[in-house]
């Protein structure tokens, strides 16, 4: 039987699970309508804004979904992890606050302006305010990140009666892991967001969709993503190498590392057996772990035996090689398609299949590395200062049972009513008859709501 303490770890794993899905769209996606916005402005045609009125209009629906599943986000520090705030509070609860008092109200402020104001407000304007929306999302990211690395890297504070109390604000918002995972998880939205947009307007052409707002749209998306995933990879193994010195027990649960050594292997596939404290079934490069965790091919890593406590391993290990895996296929995807928008200005169709494959590839790795770096953390909630095990709450076992089926029913409903609105939106877009060739007076006469 599932206790209390496994059951509230399993249903907020639920809703940020749900969560993340959306401003990881909503981040990425942001910029790139400011982008479409900006490229008409300055003389690049119609088909700009045609690009920007489809997306506009997804951007709407996934950051209202992301706002109502935020919500539940926080209840869940009252009703299941009292301890959290009880500790930890005087920390957690200014960073939140900061992200609502900034972030959350200029992205709502200016989102009515974005959203509503196309043929209300002068055009430099209603793109001033498709920017500051962007900045917004850049900005609620900083907040959110900036507490869930105080929580790994825990910095600028001191603790009396067992309440954390902060002596350094400036240690606790730049934390030494929070550069890393905040720039980690900016490009990762960019990717998120490519990846969505280059696979509905593949779906589009398919389709049979013979504007160009599709084909314009796509070609930005792959741009983009093939830029941007070599500063990812760049940028993770800066991360790597951060966590190796702040987080060397969750490094070698993620290389599935028992025993300390130096020229240690990569591990490209293996079963941990935690209980045997043992891998099956290995297979290895030699000594390129060591080279890529220390640049030395002769570097030490410490493994997992040497450590009092360490995270489960099997969850870092697989979930570590998920979001890998996908970072590459990514690499290769967007970098052959990018080759033959360069040869051929456009991709072929097999790629477009491809493409509609990946519309939420960066989900995927999203999830995969977010449960790496949370469970990565365990046993502690804040690492080295409250274990997990000691926030939970003391509500009986079956009132959790009862929200979590209901967030599981209602999570997985909307995820499904998510989905099939976008492609039935891409769909519809279809049998839209061509807009390009209106005037730009002709177009701003239009409603926004209409393509």
């Amino acid at each position: 039987m599932l206790d209390t303490f496994m059951l509230s770890r399993i249903q907020f794993a639920t809703n940020i699970t749900f969560h993340i899905l959306f401003p990881a769209i909503t981040i990425g996606l942001a910029w790139l309508l400011f982008y479409f916005k900006l490229r008409h402005d300055l003389g690049g045609g119609p088909v700009w804004m045609r690009a920007y009125r489809f997306w506009v209009k997804v951007f709407a629906l996934t950051f209202a979904v992301g706002v109502v599943s935020g919500i539940t986000m926080s209840f869940q520090f009252g009703t299941n992890w009292p301890g959290f705030m009880e500790t930890v509070g005087n920390v957690a609860a200014p960073l939140l606050g900061y992200e609502v008092l900034t972030a959350f109200f200029l992205e709502a402020v200016f989102l009515g302006v974005m959203l509503f104001g196309l043929n209300r407000v002068p055009s430099w304007l209603h793109t001033a305010a498709t920017g500051l929306v962007a900045a917004g999302t850049m900005l609620s990211t900083f907040w959110i990140l900036a507490l869930n690395s105080w929580m790994h890297t825990p910095a600028g504070f001191e603790i009396r009666d067992g309440v954390v109390f902060p002596t350094s604000w400036w240690e606790v918002i730049f934390n030494p892991s929070m550069p890393f995972r905040w720039t980690h998880m900016v490009l990762a939205s960019g990717l998120t967001a490519s990846f969505l947009v280059a696979g509905l307007s593949a779906y589009r052409i398919l389709k049979g969709d013979s504007k160009h707002a599709p084909r314009l749209a796509l070609k930005t998306a792959v741009f983009a993503a093939a830029i941007i995933i070599p500063f990812q990879i760049f940028v993770g193994d800066l991360h790597g190498l951060n966590s190796l010195e702040h987080q060397p027990e969750k490094i070698a649960a993620m290389e599935g590392l028992w025993e300390t050594g130096e020229g240690v292997p990569l591990l490209l596939f293996a079963w941990p057996d935690e209980e045997g404290r043992r891998n099956y079934l290995e297979i290895k490069v030699p000594k390129l772990a060591s080279l890529i965790l220390t640049h030395d091919l002769e570097g030490e890593l410490k493994g997992l035996n040497d450590f009092e406590t360490h995270p489960p391993v099997a969850p870092l290990f697989w979930g570590f090689r998920i979001m890998v895996g996908m970072g590459l296929l990514m690499l290769a995807v967007s970098w052959t398609g990018a080759l033959q928008l360069i040869k051929n200005k456009e991709v072929t169709p097999s790629m477009l299949r491809i493409l509609v494959g990946m519309t939420f590839s960066g989900w995927v790795a999203v999830i995969a590395g977010w449960y790496v770096t949370e469970i990565g953390r365990q046993p502690y909630l804040v690492n080295g200062v409250l274990l997990t095990r000691d926030a939970v709450t003391q509500l009986p076992p079956g009132n959790i049972w009862f929200s979590l089926i209901a967030y599981v029913v209602l999570y997985l409903v909307l995820i499904s009513a998510y989905v099939t609105t976008l492609f039935y939106m891409a769909r519809k877009s279809v049998d839209v008859e061509e807009y390009e060739t209106m005037s730009v007076a002709d177009q701003r006469s239009l409603a926004p709501g209409i393509k």
